[in-house]
């Protein structure tokens, strides 16, 4: 999450001093910002190497692993806060990879693109898959293996016996609670056992 009115809604999110894995960590910046901001410890999880190396250089514990091989190596509630922002659409295994987040911490955090923004609607109207800020990528270039929209999520969410804590959308680094599925670019869950 490169914006960094996005970077400081999601910090908002995560409690004081949490044991956080932040699951697709990028350059580490969120991670980075939560030591420094808001006392929290933990780790980054990173495949890409020009990433793990921005991490190490930010001083942020990252851990090289393909999110797609699971979580096995660590326990059941090893963290307060697992973080999943803008990871579940690149991973084959999204639904595993969501009841993973909430085995292995106590409370998932998953922000992801809301593919049913009103302006990604207009350009599927018109005949054309969205190109946005947070959808930045022609179609035939992304990096997405998937789309999904906030109401999505919460159907994934209860199929798979995860409670909703709490939910909303992010625009322009704004909440938004009132119609999330159709006025916000980005979705966000917070989701338990």
């Amino acid at each position: 999450m490169s914006n960094d009115t996005h970077l400081q809604a999601i910090a908002r999110l995560v409690p004081e001093g949490a044991r956080v894995l932040d699951l697709g960590c990028g350059d580490g910046a969120l991670l980075d910002h939560l030591q420094r901001h808001r006392q929290c410890t933990g780790y980054g999880v990173e495949i890409a190497d020009a990433n793990v190396l921005a991490c190490v250089q930010r001083g942020v514990n990252v851990i090289q692993l393909n999110l797609d091989e699971g979580l096995a190596m660590f326990d059941d509630a090893s963290f307060d806060v697992v973080l999943q922002i803008d990871t579940l659409q690149h991973l084959r295994n999204a639904e595993v990879m969501l009841r993973e987040t909430v085995r292995v911490g106590r409370v998932g955090i998953v922000a992801f693109p809301n593919f049913a923004h009103w302006p990604n609607r207009l350009s599927v109207l018109g005949g054309r898959m969205p190109v946005t800020k947070r959808l930045p990528y022609q179609w035939y270039d992304t990096p997405n293996i998937r789309v999904g929209t906030h109401a999505d999520l919460a159907l994934l969410a209860r199929r798979n016996g995860l409670k909703v804590l709490d939910s909303f959308g992010i625009q322009d680094g704004a909440t938004v609670r009132f119609a999330p599925n159709l006025r916000a670019g980005t979705s966000v869950y917070q989701l338990s056992r």
